[in-house]
């Protein structure tokens, strides 16, 4: 409880009748009984507003008789808008006007912080503010404060509360809601997945179907056909139970950020949207997450609670300030693992012999495993060359990013075409859907 500036003014106001003999003094005789008036006036202005200021005090209802409740899920997802529901009860006779400030898990920004509200008597009310935190891993909210003004705004009350709540900071889980409920709806498109690329043919025997217009005739299965005096098309399915093992780089080069969210939380969000999908299709996914050593290991598995699993294993890895071991990688993979999968390497090379290095070991794991290396592309080169030159060194700046993305393309299409190997150099925000894209483009060429 602390004065508002009101208070001081009027005390401010009251001190000028005792002043006023002093400051006339300086300049004329004020007879006694003026300056005794003056006295006894100013006194009794500050003991009335000290009086007024007691009141008020009564007759303020307390901030201690307001309970707060705080209601969020215990996992949140990084980089997205997560809803905090807080619930205020006036336990008062009276109603109470206040402003309510939270302590989210930090770093993040809110939407809905402070807010104000009124709080009628005996009932509870609640107010929602979304936040969206920028840091994966374990973390928790923190102290809630409230603020109010007396009934005739001569006190500003405060009061300050812990009420700490644990949450998990997770990669980008709503996302994956996001493209199941679109799943449902037969709308993956809308998610930028790729679907004309699932219109391969499986080779496993789904089901006798009616003919539909645009099924080719070496499907139609004759016999039955004959038997139903109807035409019957054979139903093929992509092969099921095939493993998929994605290998993440944690080392320096993942520690870039693009609009404040890290290569790393980009390529986790995209690994966790590939294994959905990848589970969906009733295959294996597991994940190996490594540095200059070997940060995580999810043995394949498959199921529908596997992708919860991946995700609690996986939602506090942070990237290391060290340069990544390729070698230990390939060992890694060759002693866990040793059935033929698809490697899906998330990775960022900063220059070109960063890249040499990646590409040697990814030569090493051709003659197991078909091997996709995703690429995140140097954001602020592409930004460079896409920008219109003011002046020569402008031109000069532009000239040599254009120079260095040529390289790394050239590179990265000579790796495809002379060593096999499966490539995609994407922009970090277009990773998750050009990944799932081309993993289904895979089933549907059998590659694997």
């Amino acid at each position: 409880m602390t004065p508002r500036w009101l208070m001081f003014r009027l005390f401010a106001v009251a001190m000028i009748p005792l002043a006023l003999p002093a400051i006339l003094s300086a300049f004329t005789t004020l007879p006694p009984q003026a300056a005794t008036a003056l006295h006894w006036g100013g006194l009794g202005m500050n003991g009335a507003i000290m009086l007024v200021a007691f009141i008020d005090l009564l007759v303020t209802p307390s901030l201690t008789r307001v309970e707060v409740q705080r209601e969020t899920s215990d996992a949140m997802s990084v980089g997205a808008r997560n809803a905090v529901k807080i619930w205020l009860t006036n336990r008062n006779f009276s109603h109470v006007q206040l402003e309510f400030h939270d302590e989210p898990p930090m770093p993040c920004s809110t939407d809905g912080l402070p807010f104000e509200l009124t709080l009628t008597p005996k009932r509870a009310r609640y107010r929602v503010y979304h936040v969206t935190p920028q840091h994966r891993g374990p973390n928790a909210f923190g102290s809630v404060y409230l603020r109010s003004r007396s009934r005739l705004w001569l006190w500003q009350y405060h009061d300050q509360r812990a009420l700490p709540l644990p949450v998990k900071v997770f990669p980008d889980i709503q996302a994956v809601h996001g493209v199941e409920l679109l799943a449902r709806r037969n709308r993956m498109a809308d998610a930028g997945v790729k679907l004309s690329r699932l219109r391969g043919r499986g080779s496993e025997f789904d089901r006798l179907r009616d003919y539909r217009r645009g099924d080719e005739f070496r499907h139609i299965d004759w016999k039955a056909s004959a038997k139903h005096e109807k035409l019957i098309s054979r139903e093929f399915v992509v092969e099921r139970n095939q493993n998929i093992l994605i290998v993440l780089d944690c080392g320096r080069s993942m520690c870039n950020t693009v609009d404040g969210i890290s290569h790393l939380d980009r390529s986790l969000n995209a690994a966790i949207m590939l294994a959905y999908i990848a589970l969906r299709q009733h295959d294996n996914v597991g994940l190996l997450a490594f540095s200059n050593k070997v940060e995580r290991w999810v043995r394949p598995m498959r199921g529908a609670g596997a992708i919860q699993t991946m995700i609690k294993n996986v939602y506090d890895i942070e990237p290391r300030y060290e340069a990544s071991d390729y070698s230990l990688m390939v060992s890694e993979l060759s002693r866990r693992f040793r059935k033929r999968s698809l490697v899906v390497l998330l990775t960022h090379c900063m220059d070109d012999q960063h890249l040499s290095a990646v590409s040697r070991q990814m030569r090493e794991l051709r003659s197991t495993h078909l091997v996709l290396g995703a690429f995140l592309k140097n954001v602020p080169l592409v930004e460079r060359v896409n920008s219109v030159p003011q002046t020569d060194v402008a031109a000069f700046q532009i000239a040599a990013a254009a120079s260095m993305i040529s390289t790394q393309t050239r590179q990265l299409a000579n790796l495809q075409r002379s060593n096999g190997l499966l490539i995609l150099d994407v922009l970090p925000e277009q990773l998750s859907a050009d990944l799932v894209s081309q993993y289904l483009e895979i089933k549907a060429r059998h590659l694997l």
